[in-house]
């Protein structure tokens, strides 16, 4: 069953040619708002699970202190401290819904990243052709 296909974003001209990213429109809530929230997020299959801009606590009403587990955590761009949270965040795309864990970092200068767990691994992902298919 087809989820979601989303073309690619076209982000500039680089020294190795068009950058492209497979960004997709995705809706989130917590079981402390009454609303659904649009954003869009990075589909990235090497992110071991769904990050976000810390700015999304506040609008999940998640409070990072005492909702969270604090890790340090690294990557391309480095080490960064990510406020790991179970059971808060409930995702849409299309009509596929599930709550998922998510991870808040500590700054707000990044998009979000759609990762694996409970969340990616759970779908058939394909890229092709400048495109990204989410399938159940």
């Amino acid at each position: 069953m087809l989820i979601a296909s989303t073309p690619f974003s076209f982000k500039g001209q680089g020294y190795l040619g068009k950058i492209y990213r497979p960004y997709i429109s995705v809706l989130i809530t917590s079981e402390r708002i009454d609303e659904w929230i649009p954003t869009e997020m990075i589909v990235d299959s090497g992110a071991d699970y769904t990050l976000l801009p810390r700015k999304y606590a506040q609008i999940l009403s998640v409070n990072l202190l005492k909702d969270a587990y604090i890790q340090e955590t690294s990557g391309v761009g480095g080490k960064e401290r990510v406020y790991l949270c179970k059971n808060i965040m409930r995702l849409k795309i299309g009509s596929w819904e599930k709550v998922i864990p998510v991870g808040f970092l500590s700054r707000d200068d990044i998009p979000g990243l759609l990762g694996r767990l409970a969340c990616l691994e759970a779908l058939k992902l394909t890229m092709v052709d400048l495109k990204t298919i989410l399938e159940k």
